[in-house]
């Protein structure tokens, strides 16, 4: 093997807006950590990424805030961003190699715009060159499907910020549907709910902790119950309610819906060919979203198609966007990049 492949520290980054992967060419997956910045408020001073500023949030002084730089799977704060990525960059890559070729995923309904600030805050991170792949291709490649073949497979990847769905075949998205509702819309909504029906406020983590542990949609049957800590909107006061998992499903059921229905109308633009594809292939599902319990028995349900979740759907797309930088030869025509001189 040459020194130059060994010593290589070419990065491929899921760049999430809940959490970041980041894969190293020829070592797998190196880092996965919470896309949260925590800095003191008055002088912007950054205290914190990753795992450590994950813990701040909702704990904190009031000088210490903590700041997502990404929402809805595109740069909210391109600075923040920058500083992020170069930290989980350089985190990721041993400092005396050469400046690393990165590719990074990128939401299939993002605007110019966005794209130029991916590869920008890539860039101005330390980045030699930037490819950026779109996030159902990289998620299709990552769970093994043939795109390269002139057959019809489809992938839904439900991340913190977003939901992509795409028709793929021969290199190609033949048709897709990104809309800006993940994981934060239903911790959201949980957070709603309690505002609403207990006038109770509870942390982002809080909710985060609730989806996943009581978390489901119809048609599974809900059970079991918990005791939430929060501070009473009235009174002011801590306290303490009962909340049943029927519950959490009822306020998990409005994001659902919207998901569930951006499927649909992704099929129904579906070429019918392609569709005789999909009812024999069946309908392969990641992103840590798709383990909410119950949501492929709904979308079976809905779409009368097989759906199957990947055996580790958070890892297939940086996966597939890591195979995709191992083998820039045959995946280039589906890649766009910035080259320096």
């Amino acid at each position: 093997m040459k020194l130059s492949t060994i010593l290589s520290n070419d990065l491929a980054i899921d760049l999430g807006t809940a959490y970041t992967l980041v894969y190293v060419k020829n070592r797998d997956i190196v880092l996965n950590e919470p896309s949260v910045v925590a800095l003191r408020k008055r002088t912007q001073e950054i205290l914190a990424f990753g795992n450590e500023a994950k813990e701040m949030v909702g704990r904190t002084p009031g000088e210490i805030i903590t700041v997502r730089p990404l929402k809805d799977g595109v740069i909210a704060d391109f600075d923040l961003a920058e500083q992020m990525i170069r930290y989980f960059i350089k985190k990721s890559a041993p400092s005396l190699l050469p400046r690393p070729r990165v590719a990074i995923c990128i939401p299939s309904g993002i605007t110019e715009v966005e794209k130029r600030a991916v590869r920008d805050a890539a860039e101005h991170a330390g980045a030699k060159e930037v490819y950026l792949i779109l996030e159902p291709m990289a998620a299709a490649i990552g769970l093994g499907l043939p795109i390269d073949q002139p057959v019809g497979s489809m992938v839904i990847n439900i991340g913190g910020g977003t939901t992509e769905i795409a028709v793929i075949s021969m290199y190609g998205i033949v048709n897709a549907k990104s809309i800006r509702i993940g994981g934060d819309e239903m911790n959201e909504a949980i957070i709603q709910y309690f505002k609403k029906e207990f006038n109770l406020l509870i942390g982002e983590n809080t909710a985060e902790l609730l989806k996943c542990e009581y978390g489901s949609t119809a048609p599974v049957v809900a059970r079991g119950e918990t005791t939430v800590k929060g501070r009473d909107l009235i009174e002011g006061i801590p306290k303490n309610v009962t909340i049943t998992a029927v519950q959490v499903q009822e306020a998990l059921s409005e994001t659902v819906n919207t998901i569930v229905e951006a499927v649909k109308q992704c099929l129904e633009a579906t070429p019918p060919e392609l569709s005789a594809d999909i009812l024999d292939r069946g309908i392969l599902m990641s992103g840590g979203v798709s383990l909410l319990r119950g949501l492929d028995i709904r979308l079976r349900q809905e779409t009368n198609l097989p759906v199957i979740v990947a055996e580790e759907p958070k890892l297939a797309v940086v996966r597939g966007t890591g195979m995709v930088l191992e083998n820039l030869n045959i995946y280039r025509k589906i890649l766009t990049h910035i080259k320096h001189y």
